[in-house]
C-alpha cells in the first residue's frame, strides 16, 4: 500500500465540515459527473446529510460526488468517479455523480484538454477516497469501541470480523463528519482494485441515446431569444457599415447591430485567442428566422491587413524551411561534418493543411446578462479562462458570473477558445434578455481557430554499415514552432539537430487534437521508414537498434529527453508480437507501422492495407499502449479507437485552403471527412500492464496512425507520400 501526506495538500483536495443535521462532506478537485439513472432515483435516500457538498452520504448508504470537470466525450465523466469509488470502497452501482458549475475557490483546474485530466487528479482522487474510508472506518471503530485496524469497507459495507458487527455507509456518515481529517492517509495497493480496470458503460450512455437534453443546444429558457452572428468573409478583413434596415422587419427579428466583442480596454485571456473583434448580432425568436436574415443582410466589409492566398502560405513556409535558425533548438555533435563523410544522405520535405475541428454539435452558449449579475451556460473546456474573460468585457466581479458546464458534442480544442461565450454575453448584455447564441455550420468553418499549416523537412545521414550517424529536422507552422526538439530519435543519434521556426498569418489558429503531434508524427514516422529502407533494415529492428542506443548509451544529458526509451520499444516490441509481424510480405496486404510518443503515452500501430482493391483499403490496425494504469478499459479503447479513424481521415481527406483571405470550404460538402466504409474493419487494442500512474489517453493514439498508414500506403503502391491530405497525391483509399 501507498502512504500518502495528506496535510501539505488539503486545501486542494480535502474538507471536511460538520453539516446540519450531519453527514459527511468531502471537497476535492478533478471530480466529473453523471447523471442519476432512474432505477437510481427510485433508490434516493429520504434524507442527504447535507445539501451541498462535494461528497455526500443517504441515508441508505447511497454516495453523490460532485463533478467540476467539462465532458467532452473523453469519459472522464464515467472514470473520474470510478478512482474516487474505488478507494472509498463503495458499490458502484450506488453512487451518483452530479455536474458542478464552475467555482474557482473549491476547484482546481477546471479544464478539458491535453489529455491531463485523469493524469493530474490521479493522486487527489485516490486521498479523497481514501480519506472519507479512514473517517467512516474511525467512526465504526468508535461506535463499536474496536481497533480500526481491525474494520474493513468493502462493496459499501462497514464490518468488523471479531465482532460481526456491520453497517452501510449511510449509519455511519453522519458521525464520521466529526471525525478530523487525518494527516496520513493509506492508499489501496493497485492490485487490490476492484473497479479500476474494470469495464464500466457510460454514465450519459442511456440519456444520449434517447435524445435526453445534456448538451448546450439542447438549451431552452422561458423568454429566450436566439442570436446568431456575421463574421468578415475573408481573414485580413474588418467591420465597416451595414443596412440593418433591410432585414429588421422581417418575421421574427428583434434586432441587428453590430458589437464590439474585444474592445482595446478589455483584458483578454488566451482563450480569447482567434476571437474576432468586431461583429453582427441578428436576434430572432428562432434560429431559422435568424438564418434567413443572415442570408438578406447586406454588410460592408473592408481590408484591414493581408489578404493571404494558399499559395502565399505555401511559398512562405518554404521560404523560413530555407533558412538557419539563429540558435538551434538542439544541437548534438555536429550534423555538418556528419553529412560529409555520410555513404548515403536521405533529405525529404512534408506538408500538411490547416484544418479545422468540425465539433458535431455546433458552437453555442446561453447567457443572461443584467447590471447586477450574468448567468451563462453551455459547451466550454475552459470556464475559469471565460469567467476572467467575461468579467472583464461585462465589467462584472467574477463573484457575479455563474457559469454552468453542459456535456459537449466534441470538442478536439476548439471549445477551448471561450469566444462565442463572450459574444452571447455581449448580446445578452445589449438585448437586456436572455439569448442562446448558435453558430452554423459555415460560421464555424469560416471563423478559424484552425489547426495551423505545416512544413518539415528531415535529413538523414548513414555510414557504409547503414548505422544512422545524423538527423536534422526543421519545422515550421502558422503561429506555431511545430517542433518538440528532445523527443525521440534526440538522444539516440550521435549528430542531431532540430531548428524551428513560426510563420505569422492572420488566419487564426489554436490547438486541434494532439497539436503538432498530429502532423510531426506522421512526417517523422513516414521519414523513419524511407531510412529504413535505405539501410536495408526492417523498420521495426531500425527503430529498436535507436531505442536500444537511448537506453544502453544516450547521446548527451539523458534527463533532457522527453521520453523513456524502454516503455517506448516496449510498445514497438509489443505490436510486433500481437500483429505477427515477421518482415514477410503478405499476400494482397501491406503493412506500414510507426510508433510515437506524445502526452506522456507510448503508442506504437501496424496497419494493414488490402492493396488488391482499389483503391486500397484499411483492413486492420494493432495498436500497443503505455498510458500506465487503465482506469476504464471499455472507455479506453473506445479513445483509442476513434483517435486511430480521426487520423486517417483528416490525414487522408481534409484540408482548408484560402483565396484572398476567403475560406474554400465551408460545409460538408467541399470539406471532406472519412466516411463509414473508410474506416478500418477491425482495431485491436492491447494496453501494457505495468502499474506506473496513469498519463494521457485521449490523443495520443491519433498521430502515429499518420505514418502507419503512408507506410502501408508505400508498400501497397510504391508511392511515398509527402503531402497531406494524401488524396492530392492519390490513391486513396476505399
Amino acid at each position: 500500500m501507498t502512504l500518502i501526506k495528506t496535510s501539505n495538500n488539503r486545501r486542494s483536495f480535502l474538507k471536511s465540515s460538520t453539516l446540519a443535521g450531519g453527514g459527511l462532506l468531502l471537497g476535492f478537485s478533478w471530480l466529473v459527473s453523471c447523471n442519476p439513472t432512474p432505477e437510481q432515483v427510485s433508490r434516493m435516500p429520504k434524507e442527504w446529510f447535507n445539501i451541498n457538498a462535494f461528497l455526500k452520504i443517504g441515508d441508505n448508504g447511497i454516495v453523490t460526488i460532485a463533478s467540476p470537470n467539462p465532458e467532452i466525450g473523453q469519459n472522464v465523466k464515467t472514470s473520474m468517479p470510478m478512482i474516487v469509488a474505488d478507494e472509498l470502497g463503495v458499490d458502484w452501482n450506488n453512487v451518483i455523480v452530479e455536474q458542478a458549475p464552475l467555482n474557482t475557490e473549491i476547484f482546481q483546474r477546471q479544464i478539458a484538454g491535453g489529455s491531463q485530466s485523469i493524469r493530474a487528479s490521479w493522486e487527489g482522487l485516490r486521498m479523497a477516497g481514501a480519506t472519507a474510508r479512514h473517517m467512516l472506518i474511525a467512526a465504526a471503530a468508535d461506535t463499536w469501541q474496536v481497533p480500526a485496524s481491525e474494520i474493513t469497507i468493502e462493496a459499501g459495507v462497514i464490518a468488523h470480523k471479531g465482532s460481526d458487527k456491520s453497517a452501510g455507509f449511510g449509519e455511519m456518515a453522519s458521525k464520521a463528519a466529526t471525525i478530523p481529517v487525518p494527516e496520513e492517509v493509506v492508499l489501496k495497493d493497485t492490485k487490490d482494485f476492484n473497479i479500476i480496470g474494470t469495464d464500466r458503460r457510460n454514465v450519459d450512455g442511456p440519456n444520449i441515446v434517447t435524445g435526453k437534453p445534456l448538451f448546450g443546444i439542447d438549451i431552452q429558457e422561458e423568454g429566450m431569444l436566439t442570436a446568431m452572428i456575421v463574421h468578415p468573409p475573408a481573414f485580413g478583413m474588418n467591420y465597416k457599415s451595414m443596412n440593418a434596415e433591410s432585414v429588421s422587419s422581417m418575421p421574427g427579428i428583434k434586432e441587428v447591430f453590430p458589437i464590439d466583442v474585444y474592445p482595446d480596454d478589455m483584458e483578454q485571456q488566451w482563450s480569447d485567442g482567434g476571437g474576432i473583434a468586431k461583429l453582427v448580432a441578428i436576434v430572432g425568436e428562432s434560429t431559422w428566422q435568424c438564418m434567413m436574415a443572415k442570408k438578406a443582410l447586406n454588410v460592408e466589409w473592408e481590408n484591414s491587413s493581408t489578404l493571404e492566398s494558399t499559395a502565399y502560405h505555401e511559398e512562405a513556409l518554404e521560404k523560413l524551411l530555407n533558412t538557419n535558425a539563429k540558435e538551434p533548438a538542439r544541437n548534438d555533435g555536429n550534423v555538418t561534418k556528419a553529412f560529409n563523410r555520410a555513404a548515403q544522405v536521405i533529405e525529404r520535405t512534408y506538408s500538411a493543411p490547416f484544418l479545422a475541428h468540425n465539433t458535431m454539435e455546433p458552437m453555442n452558449f446561453y447567457a443572461d446578462v443584467t447590471a447586477e449579475r450574468a448567468i451563462l451556460n453551455g459547451p466550454i473546456q475552459t470556464p475559469e479562462f471565460l469567467e476572467k474573460s467575461l468579467a472583464s468585457r461585462l465589467n462584472l466581479p467574477v463573484e457575479k458570473i455563474d457559469i454552468k458546464m453542459t456535456r459537449m458534442g466534441g470538442g478536439f480544442g476548439r471549445r477551448l477558445y471561450g469566444t462565442f461565450g463572450v459574444e452571447a454575453a455581449v448580446i445578452s448584455q445589449k438585448m437586456q434578455a436572455p439569448v442562446k447564441l448558435v453558430y452554423t455550420r459555415e460560421d464555424d468553418m469560416t471563423q478559424g481557430t484552425y489547426r495551423p499549416t505545416y512544413k518539415v523537412k528531415y535529413k538523414a545521414g548513414l555510414d557504409k554499415d547503414g548505422n544512422l550517424i545524423a538527423w536534422h529536422v526543421k519545422g515550421v507552422g502558422s503561429n506555431d514552432d511545430l517542433i518538440f526538439e528532445n523527443r525521440f530519435p534526440a538522444g539516440a543519434v550521435d549528430n542531431y539537430k532540430a531548428e524551428k521556426f513560426v510563420l505569422e498569418t492572420n488566419v487564426t489558429t489554436g490547438a486541434w487534437r494532439a497539436p503538432r503531434s498530429n502532423f510531426v508524427a506522421g512526417a517523422e514516422q513516414s521519414f523513419m521508414d524511407e531510412v529504413a529502407e535505405a539501410a536495408g533494415k526492417d523498420p521495426i529492428e531500425f527503430r529498436l537498434e535507436l531505442f536500444d542506443r537511448a537506453m544502453k548509451d544516450p547521446v548527451g544529458n539523458p534527463e533532457k529527453n522527453d521520453y523513456d526509451p524502454e516503455r517506448y520499444a516496449g510498445v514497438l516490441k509489443l505490436v510486433k508480437e500481437k500483429s505477427g509481424w515477421d518482415g514477410s510480405v503478405k499476400n494482397g496486404i501491406a503493412r506500414g507501422v510507426s510508433a510515437y510518443y506524445c502526452h506522456n503515452s507510448y503508442v506504437a500501430q501496424v496497419l494493414d492495407l488490402a492493396k488488391d482493391s482499389n483503391p486500397p483499403k484499411v483492413d486492420k490496425v494493432w495498436c500497443a499502449v503505455d498510458c500506465g494504469i487503465v482506469i476504464n478499459p471499455m472507455a479506453a479503447k473506445n479513445q483509442i479507437e476513434g483517435g486511430i479513424i480521426d487520423g486517417i481521415g483528416h490525414a487522408t481527406y481534409s484540408e482548408m485552403t484560402f483565396i484572398e483571405g476567403k475560406p474554400q470550404q465551408s460545409n460538408f460538402d467541399t470539406y471532406r471527412l472519412i466516411r463509414y466504409k473508410e474506416a478500418p474493419r477491425e482495431i485491436e487494442s492491447y494496453f501494457v500492464d505495468n502499474g506506473i500512474d496513469p498519463t494521457g489517453l485521449g490523443e495520443p493514439s491519433l498521430p502515429p496512425v499518420v505514418g502507419a498508414l503512408a507506410n502501408a500506403l508505400y508498400k501497397a503502391t510504391g508511392q511515398r507520400y509527402y503531402k497531406q491530405p494524401f488524396i492530392t497525391e492519390k490513391p486513396v483509399l476505399g
